[in-house]
C-alpha cells in the first residue's frame, strides 16, 4: 500500500499554516501499526522534506513532527508495515485519541 498518494499529499497544508488552528487543525491522513498500538495523524505535509507534522499517540500523545521516509522504513513481526487508515474521515486534531 502507498502510505501517501499524490491525492492525499494535495490535501494536506504546508507546514507550519495552521499554527494558529492549533488542535482546531485537521488531521487529514492517519496511519498506524496494526501490531501496536502506535498511530500517526497528519494535519501538514512538506513534500520535499517528506515531514508532516500532526499529533503521534503511542506510549503518550503528542504533537509533533513525522517523517514518511521514517514511516516506510518501519517493519513489524514478519516484515507487515505501517499503514494508512482508508476510511479516515478528516477531523480536528483534538479528537484524534
Amino acid at each position: 500500500m502507498q502510505l501517501l498518494p499524490e491525492t492525499i499529499a494535495k490535501q494536506l497544508p504546508p507546514l507550519y499554516s495552521q499554527e494558529e488552528q492549533g488542535d482546531n487543525a485537521i488531521a487529514v491522513v492517519k496511519f498506524f501499526t496494526p501490531w501496536t498500538g502506535w498511530t500517526w495523524y497528519a494535519s501538514e505535509y512538506d513534500p520535499e522534506q517528506r515531514l508532516f507534522f500532526g499529533v503521534v499517540v503511542g506510549q503518550e500523545r503528542e504533537f509533533g513532527n513525522f517523517s514518511l521516509d521514517e514511516l516506510e522504513a518501519v517493519r513489524g513481526p514478519g516484515g507487515i508495515t505501517i499503514e494508512r487508515d482508508l476510511f479516515w474521515t478528516p477531523r480536528p486534531l483534538k479528537e484524534c485519541r
